[in-house]
């Protein structure tokens, strides 16, 4: 009996390493956090994303955080983006830096006012070069605000 389990579990063994199928780590949005922090514009307005490159993993968890010190309201919008992306949530900070609001589901473009922040919480699934990233308020792309984005 034992010898018969002992071929079994060998023969099961083989054939997976065989084929390539892993088994699943866990809960990948259980993970610690890698934070990216991006800003939308800055104090002398300017019409950039600081850093306008941004490289990420697929299957890491990430906390996108998102700050507009600017006088004027800006987009952060990659249609690209939101399609490689499991988002887990969004949230909105208030002024003492707590959250106010969350949102679930699919993320197309996050406005940020002046002086705000908030958090983009997402698993890259998928290997993609993006060339998307733009602020969609009237003006803003044309000037400079736009970015790309790699996921590895």
């Amino acid at each position: 009996m034992k010898r018969a389990y002992l071929v079994l579990m060998f023969t099961v063994i083989i054939v997976f390493a065989g084929t390539g199928t892993s088994i699943a780590a866990g809960d990948l949005t259980a993970q610690t956090p890698i934070e990216v922090r991006i800003q939308l514009g800055d104090k002398e307005n300017s019409l950039r994303f600081f850093p306008d490159k941004i490289e990420l993993e697929t299957g890491k968890l990430y906390r996108v955080v998102l700050h507009n010190p600017s006088a004027m309201a800006h987009y952060f919008s990659s249609e690209g983006l939101s399609r490689a992306v499991f988002t887990r949530k969004v949230q909105v900070l208030g002024p003492d830096g707590k959250t106010i609001t969350e949102v679930k589901g699919t993320i197309l473009e996050i406005e940020v006012f002046p002086g705000g922040t908030a958090e983009w919480w997402f698993v890259p699934v998928k290997t993609v070069a993006l060339n998307d990233l733009k602020c969609t308020i009237k003006g803003h792309s044309e000037g400079g605000m736009t970015g790309t984005v790699t996921i590895k």
